[in-house]
């Protein structure tokens, strides 16, 4: 079977390597200017369906539960790192600790000394938090670039333009925002965030910060590297960060530690995260199209089950019930 991908962000990267597992000749069309027009590339890179419950649907977590094995197995090693997720608050905010630990599982509850051994840096700034042992995180933009790799080295043609289309038999639309105005009920969500820089500050795992009005999570990188994100805001805007918005993450940063304040700031970024209304994603199939789409922010999460069913989908097999999200 050939197939045509049109896409080469987490989805469409996520896609080839399962038909490619099944037997199919897989072509990828990618942007000329590479992944930097992604949404994916400025992606946090959590592997966290029991955090992400907090807000999602139960088939976020069901269907996201695999995802760190199957990103384990497709990546070099040491490429997911398994620490699980550290959730704080301020003191003054221990409503939003405990409303967040209503709504999920998976979790223990820290006290002060607790997060001081999970993480020193985090040294007498909480009382409470929560800790998700079995979380894990990964560097979307080191993670793409090693799937990409894997998947030429095994034989997948990747193109930056389209070709006369008479060789394939299957396309695959992963096309993700680009649709949007083309595809009933879909909507952008821009997200913002930024890296900064600094060697005063040393974290093991994703810190997501409770605030009613500006939640923020910081992700570590290598070589000092924090990305700190993201902003959820219902416009397909895909402009350079707002003012108001760079100032909310940096004083979000700077109240989980106060170091973050002499960071040097790398990077700003923004991506429009494409979304249906239940903010759930589909893949459907219409004759020889295979559309994929409605990652929203849970594309490194989610990616992975949604390439399942566009094979499954592409071999004419039927989606388990369960698994439909």
């Amino acid at each position: 079977m050939r197939v045509l991908i049109r896409g080469a962000g987490v989805a469409g990267l996520t896609a080839a390597h399962e038909l490619l597992a099944r037997g199919a000749e897989v072509t990828v069309i990618e942007n000329a200017e590479g992944f930097g027009r992604a949404a994916s590339w400025y992606a946090g890179g959590m592997l966290a369906p029991w955090c992400e419950r907090e807000s999602a649907e139960e088939a976020v977590l069901t269907r996201g539960i695999g995802a760190a094995d199957w990103w384990e197995a497709a990546l070099p090693a040491g490429s997911v790192h398994r620490n699980g997720t550290l959730v704080v608050a301020q003191p003054r905010d221990g409503a939003e600790l405990r409303r967040f630990a209503a709504r999920t599982s998976g979790f223990r509850w820290l006290n002060a000394e607790e997060i001081e051994a999970l993480e020193p840096a985090l040294a007498g700034r909480f009382r409470q938090a929560l800790f998700f042992p079995d979380e894990a995180h990964l560097d979307p933009r080191r993670a793409l670039s090693a799937l990409r790799q894997r998947l030429a080295a095994r034989g997948v043609t990747f193109v930056a333009e389209e070709p006369d289309g008479r060789g394939a038999v299957l396309t695959v639309d992963c096309t993700g925002a680009a649709r949007i105005g083309g595809i009933d009920g879909l909507r952008g969500v821009r997200g913002e965030m930024l890296y900064l820089e600094t060697d005063e500050v040393s974290l093991s795992r994703p810190v997501r910060m409770l605030h009613p009005r500006i939640p923020l999570y910081i992700v570590p990188r290598n070589g000092g590297l924090f990305m700190c994100g993201a902003t959820m805001i219902e416009s397909d805007d895909a402009g350079p960060i707002t003012t108001r918005s760079l100032m909310e993450l940096l004083n979000a940063a700077y109240a989980i530690h106060p170091a973050f304040a002499e960071a040097r700031l790398v990077e700003t970024g923004t991506g429009v995260r494409p979304a249906f209304a239940d903010n759930l994603p589909r893949a459907v199939r219409r004759e020889s199209t295979i559309t994929v789409n409605g990652l929203y922010r849970h594309g490194f999460l989610l990616s992975p089950a949604m390439a399942g069913d566009v094979a499954a989908l592409a071999l004419g097999e039927e989606i388990p019930r369960g698994d439909v999200l």
